[in-house]
């Protein structure tokens, strides 16, 4: 009995001891969104972003000018027209305005398939250099410290200088 109560103490200890080098894992922090946000890389990106969108937002603004100057010509020639004319040109006007609305939503989607792109290789050049910073500096676990993440304090070791440096930045 007493060899049982010693072996249970000893199981006890071992169980105890490794559960405290278990809880020291390190943790570190990043605010990623900063970081990305500082690649040139990003700036490049976004002003290609911007442009494409200034494309789209200007063929669109060109299809509704259009589409409204032959609205006002429409009704002001409406007196002089037949209804089945008159309706002819209602339905026009009506596909025209579908044509809009469906260019609208491909440039939406264009433009959200152009930001993956272009951001994609960004994102997964960030953290590839986390990861080379946190190995190298024995760091278990990094979190995102970018507001409104979930990390409410972020008191430890922020990651930030190492990654920008790897960065060459």
């Amino acid at each position: 009995m007493k060899q049982f109560r010693t072996l249970f103490i000893a199981f006890a200890l071992m169980i105890g001891a490794t559960a405290f080098t278990n809880a020291q894992s390190k943790v570190a922090h990043i605010p990623t969104q900063e970081l990305v946000q500082s690649l040139p890389e990003y700036k490049n990106a976004m002003d290609q972003l911007q442009k494409l969108e200034k494309t789209y937002d200007a063929e669109i603004k060109d299809m509704l000018s259009e589409a409204q100057s032959t609205m006002q010509r429409y009704e002001a020639e409406a007196n002089t027209k037949t209804e089945e004319e008159n309706q002819k040109r209602a339905t026009e006007l009506q596909a025209a305005q579908r044509r809009i609305q469906e260019h609208s939503a491909q440039a939406r989607q264009d433009l959200q398939k152009k930001e993956n792109d272009l951001l994609r290789p960004i994102l997964e050049k960030v953290r590839t250099a986390i990861q080379k910073v946190a190995r190298a500096k024995g760091y278990d676990y990094v979190l995102d410290s970018t507001t409104g993440t979930g990390v409410i304090l972020a008191d430890g070791y922020n990651l930030t200088p190492d990654v920008k440096k790897e960065l060459g930045l």
